[in-house]
């Protein structure tokens, strides 16, 4: 056990709350180590004692790899040990071995909030408090200051997909996203942005839930009934129940508008996070639906 308030040990069961969520607060140091490694007994007080001189800035999450084999799995660890850093719940840097203290702190500094981070912090703060409508124009305000940063331009397009009521938003979150440099490296926030729009445009498209309801009920193989009530369901929120759709058509028939189902479904799983339980579920779902 760690003796630290900012390092802390996290299991399968703690990774995305501890890691994933707190990352989009403060940067996370994910530590993978063994206790038969000696190398990282030699790193574990360093990185204990950075935490400590950044007084809350950064938090270290520990992963004893003999124990939790599927997070070392899923990220690729190869030696160890190996230190991940985490931001806005995405790896946004990393190295191996054990480095020194000097090149570490240069690395922490390079991911730690500017102030354009603390701008887009202030709208996601706005956002939890109910001001959506005050969060957006923060940021319109700001891409307006500054045209080319796709730091906020994908923050910005990204409250416009949370918030679609018509058309007209769709397109200009597109719009934004079409803007993004590709070597930006947040491609894979693009993309699951880009698929969360493809499903709000369907919801906005597809007649009453009810009515597809029945649709469904007079013929269970009405694959557009079902990809529009899956589409309504996950805009709503009712995530399980629209991935249990979506699931229904790659199963009736993959061709459907050339494997929309499935390709919706793996949006799906990267907008909730891989660690969300019920990513977990269906992933494994569509792995059996596929094979």
């Amino acid at each position: 056990m760690t003796d630290s308030a900012y390092v802390r040990d996290v299991s399968g069961d703690t990774f995305q709350q501890q890691v994933i969520a707190e990352s989009h607060d403060v940067l996370v140091l994910v530590d993978f180590w063994a206790p038969w490694c000696g190398p990282c007994r030699a790193l574990a007080p360093l990185l204990s004692r950075l935490a400590e001189t950044y007084a809350g800035k950064i938090r270290v999450a520990k992963v004893n790899t003999d124990i939790e084999q599927a997070i070392a799995t899923q990220f690729q660890i190869r030696g160890i040990p190996a230190v991940k850093f985490f931001r806005n719940g995405h790896v946004v840097g990393e190295f191996v071995g054990v480095q020194p203290e000097s090149a570490i702190k240069a690395l922490i500094d390079k991911f730690l909030p500017n102030e354009i981070d603390e701008l887009i912090q202030r709208s996601i703060a706005l956002q939890r408090d109910g001001r959506t409508e005050q969060a957006e124009a923060l940021l319109r305000e700001a891409v307006t200051r500054e045209p080319n940063n796709d730091e906020l331009k994908l923050a910005l397009a990204g409250i416009l997909a949370s918030r679609v009521t018509d058309h007209s938003r769709i397109e200009e979150a597109r719009s934004l996203l079409d803007s993004i440099s590709i070597g930006s490296g947040k491609s894979s926030d693009v993309e699951a942005l880009r698929s969360w729009l493809d499903l709000s445009y369907a919801a906005l498209s597809a007649p009453p839930t009810e009515v597809l309801e029945r649709a469904i009920a007079a013929n269970e193989g009405d694959c557009s009934a079902r990809f529009g009530l899956g589409a309504r369901l996950a805009v709503a929120g009712d995530y399980e129940p629209a991935m249990g759709q979506l699931l229904e058509i790659v199963q009736r028939d993959r061709s459907f508008r050339d494997d929309i189902a499935r390709r919706t479904l793996v949006g799906l799983f990267a907008t909730l996070g891989h660690q969300h339980p019920l990513t977990i579920k269906y992933r494994t779902l569509l792995a059996r639906a596929l094979n």
